[in-house]
């Protein structure tokens, strides 16, 4: 599982108790460096017997900033695994029905493992179309509505690469969910609703009592005070602030947002939803933004790669 990092920090929340607050920091670089070992152990084995690498194909459409560097860190991380990867660009104004027919080649090419859109599209484009588009057998980010049924269900699937991560952190840093009051900040389709589907299963890293909570959620402050683990997509940053939270809360922060900032060397800083500073020493764990959920998304999106691979190869 490798070495967990702790903070040590007195709670400012019992100013008459000498008792030091330990904070676990879910750092996702750790986590994510165990999923990945495996994962190389596996590819590399693969490549022994005499199989070809397998093969994810990410599709970027336009030059967004934050979309140029989620894909080229994807393809970094493949590099690093011994996956092989596939970068096909189309220029922003590009049709609807042109990215459709490159999804279908895509489809049709069995030396491809896994395809990915990255999100969001140019407002010409249907997301959903898209997401439909693309082989269910393909589905590394486990977007597509044959994916998330089966989800619901509890069948074999492809789960969304970003709940995917965390389920595989709180597995890594062996966080007990049996039996918490799990609060999930956001309903999308993307982490939100599948967050909570995941929490609630029979799962190892499931089994809470889920409340979704949303922009029409009265009394969200208070509900948040209950939760055991509170899990925020809800993308505006720092919004989780300390009086939202309970003594000894895990805390999953998914948000990453660029907020513009002229005395960063890059002209903005990356922010989560969480207020960390404030928020940290009353947690008992929380992940870092950045260096938390981020880089677990990647690994969950790895880990459904090899799948795909091994189904599609029959392995």
């Amino acid at each position: 599982m490798g070495c967990l990092q702790v903070s040590q920090k007195k709670s400012s929340h019992k100013p008459n108790s000498d008792i030091f607050a330990i904070m676990l920091l879910l750092d996702g670089k750790i986590a994510s460096a165990a999923v990945k070992k495996d994962l190389l152990q596996q590819t590399q084995l693969i490549i022994q017997s005499g199989k070809r690498a397998p093969h994810l194909a990410a599709i970027l459409v336009g030059n967004n900033g934050a979309s140029e560097t989620y894909v080229a860190s994807k393809v970094k991380n493949c590099e690093e695994v011994g996956v092989t990867s596939t970068l096909v660009r189309f220029d922003s104004d590009v049709a609807e029905t042109t990215l459709l027919e490159a999804i279908a080649s895509l489809n049709a090419d069995p030396g491809i493992d896994g395809i990915l859109v990255q999100l969001p599209l140019p407002k010409q484009i249907s997301e959903q179309k898209v997401i439909e588009a693309i082989d269910p057998r393909k589905d590394v980010d486990g977007f597509h509505p044959s994916s998330a049924g089966k989800l619901v269900q509890g069948l074999p699937t492809f789960i969304p690469a970003t709940p995917y991560g965390i389920m595989l952190m709180l597995e890594h840093f062996n966080i007990e969910t049996k039996g918490k009051h799990a609060v999930v900040i956001g309903r999308s389709n993307i982490v939100g609703r599948p967050m909570s589907i995941l929490l609630s299963s029979n799962l190892k890293r499931g089994n809470c009592t889920v409340t979704i909570c949303h922009s029409h959620t009265p009394n969200l402050k208070d509900i948040c005070l209950q939760a055991d683990i509170l899990v925020a997509a809800l993308g505006k940053p720092e919004f989780v602030k300390v009086d939202m939270v309970k003594d000894g809360a895990i805390i999953i922060d998914v948000g990453i947002t660029r907020v513009d900032d002229p005395t960063a060397k890059k002209g903005f800083r990356i922010k989560g939803d969480v207020s960390f500073s404030e928020v940290s020493p009353k947690a008992s764990a929380i992940t870092p933004v950045p260096g938390g959920v981020g880089l677990m998304t990647i690994a969950g999106l790895l880990k459904n790669t090899l799948q795909a691979y091994k189904t599609n190869l029959k392995i």
